[in-house]
């Protein structure tokens, strides 16, 4: 079990304890607030997912994570009461208040305790990996940084015919290939072989199909890095795996849902925050006087150009000097400007063309067409971003902080390239909600 499961289990079970006894104490009917019963706890459990609780950042540190719990339950609250009205229950404000205090109690109790159960090393995984080269490093790298569980154990399999030994494995576990395979996996009790060595002519297959049909699943390393981490790893990736794994799949009934999917939420996103786009193009006009929208060239679904609309950040003729990167601290950003990239409100205007049909509201970043000869020249696979629309926000988006260098970009990619191979309306629904997270805390987008 991963430690964001681990973690929502504990949620749960918290939650299915507390709320009932909440109920009992304060003396509420169960009869006539039997909606609230079902209601609250899910919506609390939704809001925590969404909001980014179980990801790998907020488990790592909890003293964050417990500072955002009571934002994190406000929206919750605000969102089952309402949701309680619709389905025809009276709103009751003592019992929306006790649902704040002890769903708040409840996920604060549940990361504590949470915290207390990392401490004894009880969220770990064994892996074997076979190799101990560079291709094996870059995979520890990784895993420290950006996997799913909070401690690995490690145990490295490796034979001369496989390259050198990278040096900075050298503090770990590295087992030659003299005993049999899977005595070996056997002993050091091995939830996953994974296979990761830098030079695989001459391997022997026969021992790692012996594990497999004893019951030990067996990763190549670039499949076993795109569930680890959901991305796909650009500086070593195979072309010829990238052909025959599964993915990519579309079809005319997709592109359907994925367009009714646009039209209903931009259209449920633009009505409410219509006012505050109002304000915001009356404060951009009053900040210079200059033109209230920005219209640039950018590129979408397979190639093809269209003129995104925001609201203008920069002083007028900021590029009068020809295209240049964006950034994250730019000269040319106007004090409003500042405000409205830190609030996400001069992307809101993007929404019309996604209701156009030239955007989606999930996808990669439409690029200027001005970078995308260099970028694709210099990474491969860039192209491929372009086989879905562009998007207002996207699996990159949420996952990796700014930035404007070909390093960020071949990173961007990574997580592009995941999002057009594993696309799914659910998978457009799980990065909407996360979003939110991002705009309620624009740091917390790194993994």
């Amino acid at each position: 079990m991963t430690p964001a499961w681990a973690l929502f289990c504990i949620d749960f079970v918290i939650a299915a304890v507390g709320w009932p006894a909440a109920l009992w104490l304060g003396g509420f009917d169960r009869s006539a607030n039997g909606i609230a019963l079902i209601v609250f706890p899910a919506v609390t459990l939704l809001c925590l997912y969404a909001l980014g609780s179980y990801r790998r950042d907020s488990i790592a540190d909890i003293s964050k994570a417990l500072e955002r719990v009571p934002v994190i339950i406000v929206i919750a609250n605000a969102a089952a009461s309402f949701a309680t009205i619709v389905l025809g229950q009276a709103f009751s404000f003592t019992l929306s208040f006790a649902a704040l205090v002890c769903f708040t109690l409840c996920a604060v109790m549940a990361r504590l305790l949470f915290r207390s159960l990392r401490r004894h090393a009880l969220f770990r995984t064994r892996l074997l990996i076979i190799g101990a080269g560079k291709r094996a490093w870059d995979l520890v790298w990784i895993l420290r940084t950006q996997g799913r569980f909070w401690q690995y154990e490690l145990t490295f399999l490796h034979e001369p015919g496989f390259g050198e030994i990278d040096p900075r494995l050298k503090d770990n576990r590295i087992l030659g290939m003299s005993d049999n395979l899977l005595t070996i996996a056997g002993q050091s009790r091995t939830d996953e072989i994974v296979v990761a060595p830098d030079e695989r002519r001459g391997m022997a297959l026969e021992s790692l199909i012996t594990c497999r049909a004893a019951g030990y699943p067996v990763s190549e390393y670039s499949s076993f890095l795109e569930k680890e981490v959901c991305r796909i790893d650009i500086k070593r990736l195979d072309l010829a795996w990238m052909l025959y794994s599964d993915g990519f799949r579309t079809g005319r009934l997709t592109a359907l849902f994925k367009r009714l999917f646009d039209i209903a939420g931009s259209l449920i996103i633009l009505v409410p925050v219509s006012p505050f786009l109002l304000a915001a193009m009356a404060a951009v006009w009053l900040g210079d006087r200059g033109p209230v929208f920005y219209r640039q060239e950018r590129v979408t679904q397979r190639g093809r150009s269209f003129r995104i609309l925001k609201l203008r950040t920069m002083r007028v003729n900021a590029e009068s000097g020809g295209a240049v990167w964006a950034a994250a601290k730019d000269s040319r950003i106007t004090p409003v400007g500042e405000f409205l990239r830190r609030s996400r409100l001069d992307e809101v205007p993007q929404l019309l063309n996604v209701l156009w049909g030239d955007m989606s509201l999930v996808g990669p970043r439409p690029e200027r067409p001005e970078f995308i000869a260099d970028l694709a020249r210099m990474l491969p696979l860039y192209h491929e971003r372009h086989a879905v629309k562009a998007g207002l926000t996207g699996w990159a988006q949420i996952n990796y902080p700014y930035g404007a260098s070909l390093d960020d970009a071949r990173s961007k990619l990574s997580y592009d390239l995941y999002y057009v191979k594993n696309y799914s309306l659910f998978f457009d629904i799980r990065i909407v909600m996360q979003t939110l997270r991002v705009v309620l805390w624009p740091g917390s987008g790194v993994r």
